[in-house]
């Protein structure tokens, strides 16, 4: 969330096409977490015997996700393929061939007889979806400011009151659970905004968190509070600590706002900035670092709501990436979302879900409000007669945004974002064949304006399945409740901020 005192084709599937196949059942979905302190007592006893911190590793849930697991070979066969690459192009029937973690073919009938298959029937094969700015460490207080606004509401109560009191071990299960969930919902990279060091074990117990997950995501190292913070100069401990090879999942950045010292530690730490409060307040600032030099290109720029035309050629000119969060800005009060703005300066802007305190953390939400948005403001303007206006966004654009836009935007083009021959496979395996969509007539339109999370049936992240036929793979999913049940029960005590659960 941002608060203003951060300043401190080869084959094209056809429109109309329709594969000839029955549906099959639909998997069990995952329980409610429910908010009641009695359903954590009875979740506390039936894990009682379990022991450690991480989510412990379990056996393969068949024989099929066993021979995956044990495979540098895999092959995901006869789905609908949307690489997100148009030197790659879409295919209505391809496979997907995995190895040594990364994407080796994309075409129909490859051959691969020591692969472990994947049917890819009924199924769309798409790359990971990006979230390019989440505060994980929130997951913890997931829903609790359900009505609330920007100001006073989240500035009051969560980034000052109950995020002040968290513990390290809290900034790891609230990361943690987060992560997870974001897995489960097809999303395989993230920038994490862990607004929370209040001491360098906070951080590190972010930065644990995101490693223990297996998801690939940027820690944007931010500001805490109180006499043990270290923000910004443990950047460098940070840095040889965790993130001395570029061969990982993990990579770095700086959180930070508009501001002059905090752009040059960014510089001398040879990281990019992830810049929050971006709006029409702080245009000045941004007008000023450019004015300095200060501004590089791969730095980030989130909300960005109400900007003049000038800032967005800053942006632009820059080499700038923009990360909309449509939903939170449309909902808390940030003001109007800058899609449209972005469009026209011609920046393709990227995709991010802020905070689960009041909004769900999916990307098919973030995809949805973000194409209807748009489609919305230009139809009033086309009532109006208004002459010369820009094309509508298609949900090809906004599938764009959830994936190849993202990476770019957090600047791993070059590994994830796209089912390109080379790079890390990063990718969600979609049931197409449930009756939530069914029957398939448009890609594209069916992941964007149809899908939900449930249709997400498997994840990959480096070529290792983390979601397996509608199920986590090696979570132990009772202890990550107990443990975050009571990581929310004490951050709320110490806070002494009352729980409404009907409110």
């Amino acid at each position: 969330m941002c608060v203003q005192c951060d300043g401190f084709g080869k084959q094209s599937a056809p429109t109309g096409f329709v594969c000839a196949a029955t549906a099959s059942p639909a998997p069990a979905g995952p329980s409610r977490r429910r908010f009641l302190k009695a359903s954590a007592t009875a979740v506390a006893a039936c894990a009682a015997t379990q022991a450690g911190r991480v989510a412990a590793q379990t056996p393969g849930v068949d024989g099929e996700l066993t021979r995956l697991q044990g495979q540098r070979r895999i092959l995901i066969k006869g789905g609908i393929v949307l690489s997100m690459d148009k030197q790659v192009g879409d295919f209505a029937n391809a496979d997907v061939l995995i190895e040594d973690g990364k994407i080796r073919e994309v075409r129909p009938n490859i051959a691969a007889s020591d692969a472990a298959i994947v049917d890819g029937t009924n199924r769309i094969v798409t790359p990971g979806f990006i979230d390019t700015h989440h505060h994980c460490y929130q997951a913890l207080l997931r829903n609790i400011l359900g009505n609330g606004l920007l100001d006073p509401d989240y500035g009051r109560d969560i980034a000052d009151r109950l995020t002040a009191v968290y513990n390290p071990d809290d900034v790891y299960w609230g990361t943690y659970v987060s992560t997870l969930g974001m897995l489960d919902m097809g999303t395989t990279t993230a920038l994490d905004i862990s607004q929370v060091c209040h001491s360098p074990e906070h951080s590190d117990e972010g930065v644990r968190a995101l490693k223990d997950s297996g998801m690939r995501a940027v820690y944007a190292y931010s500001r805490g509070a109180g006499p043990k913070a270290m923000y910004p100069q443990d950047i460098g401990r940070l840095q040889k600590t965790y993130f001395n090879s570029k061969d990982q999942l993990l990579t770095l950045a700086l959180g930070s706002g508009l501001n002059k010292d905090l752009f040059t530690a960014a510089r001398n730490a040879g990281v990019f900035t992830a810049n929050h409060g971006v709006n029409h307040r702080t245009e000045k600032a941004l007008a000023d670092l450019n004015a300095a030099g200060l501004l590089r290109p791969g730095d980030e720029y989130i909300h960005c709501t109400q900007l003049s035309a000038d800032s967005w050629k800053i942006i632009r000119d820059s080499g700038g990436k923009v990360s909309l969060s449509v939903p939170i800005e449309m909902a808390m009060g940030h003001g109007m979302p800058g899609i449209q703005g972005a469009l026209d300066a011609g920046v393709r802007p990227s995709l991010s879900s802020d905070v689960d305190v009041t909004m769900a953390q999916d990307p098919f939400t973030l995809m949805r409000h973000t194409f209807n948005l748009q489609r919305l403001l230009l139809l009033q303007r086309m009532q109006k007669n208004e002459p010369n206006l820009p094309p509508l966004l298609t949900t090809r654009d906004v599938l764009e945004f959830a994936t190849i836009e993202g990476a770019r935007c957090l600047g791993l083009e070059a590994k994830t974002g796209s089912l390109t021959p080379g790079k890390d496979a990063d990718l969600v395996v979609l049931q197409a064949d449930r009756l939530n969509v069914w029957p398939l007539n448009n890609a594209t339109s069916c992941v964007v304006n149809l899908m939900g999370t449930s249709n997400v049936e498997s994840v990959f992240v480096a070529g290792k399945a983390k979601k397996w036929k509608g199920a986590l793979v090696g979570v132990d999913e009772a202890r990550v409740r107990k443990m975050v049940a009571d990581g929310r029960d004490g951050v709320l005590k110490r806070a002494n901020f009352p729980m409404n659960l009907f409110g």
